[in-house]
């Protein structure tokens, strides 16, 4: 078996490949990704540097490939999320479904094509649920990939998965969720705040309590790296994922009600409430584990123990991005 695995260097990727490894039930398996902006030098990972836009480099890479894990993507940047996202996701495509070896195609997809707090569904987000990007490129072209994949299956019946995951954390990611010093994400406290607040804020390490539109503390979905690199494989290969989407998130959306409980009782930061326009969502994950035998293993209470006391290395920059 050959693995093709796009977006390796990423956050999910250089999480996924030492526990793919590790995992005895691919012993023996090999592994191709494709490489664009930055590389790896791994001696089990073969590096195909190329652009998923190159037709003629996708359709190489596929060669021998029998599973592809699809993780590449592109932020806020117009050209080049059509690119990846459009452009890539259809060359690979196209070279999958020509493949005489090919056997699994999975996507990791982001609850972005749900819109997770832009939009109202008034009842848990299950897989049949409608798809509602919020507003920017990114948000679109996680829509266009699942319904590209959703119409491969359909038009030439290929064996497509899907996980969409929400907003995935590791390291220290949740402690800088919710920092006025050095944010993580959004949304951006300069929309709620002025900046000679925002900068009293951060000297205090206060955390926010975010309300949503309705007045009640606001739920949103998130997901441990670890837990969507076990959904991940458990998933890869397993005949009960053929042609099937599945919603990849912690069992309840983040509190932050909760969250500012449990920070303030265990570390007695400064609470500040924030009211914004947003929508709480819940991702349902029932088909995940009805399914995959699958279940998220961090809750709310460890997703921030494991955040307030790991270390950054010197050398590990936060990168700064708001979604939207």
């Amino acid at each position: 078996m050959k693995l093709l695995v796009t977006g390796i260097t990423g956050k999910v990727g250089s999480n996924f490949l030492p526990a793919f490894l590790a995992e005895g039930r691919f012993t023996g398996w090999s592994i191709r990704a494709i490489c664009n902006v930055r590389t790896l030098d791994h001696p089990a990972v073969e590096v195909v540097r190329a652009s998923l836009s190159d037709a003629a480099a996708v359709r190489a890479a596929m060669e021998g490939v029998t599973h592809v894990l699809h993780m590449a993507g592109v932020k806020e940047s117009p050209d080049l999320a059509i690119d990846v996202g459009v452009k890539g996701m259809f060359n690979l495509l196209e070279a999958f479904r020509t493949s005489p070896t090919a056997q699994q195609f999975m996507l990791i997809g982001g609850d972005c094509s749900v819109g997770h707090i832009f939009h109202d569904y008034g009842a848990p987000i299950t897989e049949v649920s409608p798809r509602r990007a919020y507003p920017g490129c990114y948000a679109l072209t996680k829509v266009i990939e699942e319904v590209m994949l959703e119409q491969y299956r359909i038009q030439y019946g290929i064996n497509g998965c899907c996980l969409r995951a929400p907003w995935i954390m590791e390291k220290d990611d949740f402690r800088h969720v919710l920092s006025f010093r050095s944010q993580f994400g959004g949304p951006s406290w300069h929309e709620f705040f002025s900046t000679a607040e925002v900068e009293r804020l951060a000297q205090l390490d206060a955390v926010p309590l975010l309300w949503d539109a309705t007045g009640l503390p606001l739920r949103r979905n998130f997901i441990h790296v670890s837990d969507l690199v076990r959904a991940i494989l458990a998933a890869l290969d397993n005949p009960a994922a053929a042609g099937e989407l599945f919603n990849i998130a912690m069992t309840e959306p983040v509190d932050y009600a909760r969250a500012a409980a449990h920070l303030q009782a265990s570390r007695g930061v400064q609470v500040v409430e924030v009211a914004t326009p947003y929508f709480s969502n819940w991702l349902d994950n029932a088909k995940a584990g009805h399914l995959l035998g699958w279940r998220p293993l961090v809750d709310l209470e460890q997703l921030i123990e494991r955040a307030w006391t790991y270390v950054r290395a010197a050398d590990d920059p936060r990168i700064v991005w708001y979604p939207g």
